[in-house]
């Protein structure tokens, strides 16, 4: 296998992270997630920003494993920021009510806007990436279906997790495969090229995926899965204190939130006043 292709999905690891009960990690990844993206303090942004890539650090995930994600991720934000100031420079301008210019069409109100954005992306990547590498499949679809979620969608969240890593394996054998045959994919060839052929190598992975989907619907039917309206699960893991700690600070962001758009009089944090 190729090593600097690394598979994006759940490893077995030790840690205060890996412990905490899979719905607890939901939990406080969505209601963190949300909170940061609605609202545009940036003293909460920033705040969670760090605590999420210090949570992260602490995990000891290694960097190379998340390294792809990371990059794709940059350049993503980096686009992202390049559009909104192109199409729209003096969006700053009009929301913190002044200016005051730096550089060509580049304001600091503009540039702060953009910083704002910046940090959400670090404020909710690392959570995701933390929630994927940590989270055992199984036993987040038990905790999803002892909180009220039908067994069914559990279990289709569960093979969903499941088959992230798995689609990552064939990509990868597929692309092995064909470079051996002669197909240059290196960092050599232009970029474009590089991203058509792995395009074309997509086709025969959602054929192939297509084809299993297909197989391992008719197995969970001959085994008359869903004919009933419970299930037992052999991985489920009780909230725990940890757990309830967990949801307690998610609550506690949200909270804060909901108080900074009283304090600042909507969802934008103004430094210019």
């Amino acid at each position: 296998m190729n090593n600097q292709l690394k598979v994006l999905g759940f490893k077995a690891g030790t840690g205060v992270i890996y412990e905490i009960n899979a719905t607890a990690k939901l939990l406080f990844f969505l209601l963190i997630s949300i909170s940061s993206m609605i609202t545009y303090d940036t003293r909460y942004l920033a705040f969670v920003a760090i605590f999420s890539l210090i949570l992260f650090r602490f995990s000891k995930i290694p960097f190379a494993s998340v390294k792809r994600v990371a990059q794709f991720a940059a350049l993503f934000a980096l686009l992202n920021l390049l559009f909104v100031f192109i199409f729209d420079a003096g969006y700053g301008v009009r929301l913190y009510g002044s200016q005051t210019m730096l550089v060509g069409p580049l304001s600091s109100e503009e540039l702060f806007y953009l910083f704002n954005l910046v940090l959400k992306y670090l404020c909710t990547i690392p959570l995701a990436l933390l929630f994927i590498l940590t989270t055992n499949p199984s036993q987040f679809a038990s905790s999803l279906n002892k909180i009220g979620l039908p067994y069914r969608s559990s279990y289709s969240v569960s093979l969903a997790l499941r088959y992230i890593p798995d689609m990552q394996e064939k990509f990868i054998a597929i692309r092995n495969a064909q470079e051996a045959r002669g197909m240059d994919l290196s960092k050599k060839v232009n970029l474009f090229l590089r991203i058509k052929l792995n395009v074309q190598l997509l086709l025969p992975l959602i054929f192939s995926s297509l084809e299993q989907i297909d197989s391992i619907s008719t197995a969970m039917e001959l085994r008359r899965f869903g004919k009933k309206k419970k299930r037992s699960w052999y991985s489920y893991q009780p909230l725990q204190a940890k757990d309830y700690f967990v949801i307690f600070i998610a609550i506690l962001g949200v909270l804060t939130v909901i108080a900074l758009f009283f304090v600042n009089q909507g969802r934008f944090f103004n430094p210019f006043r």
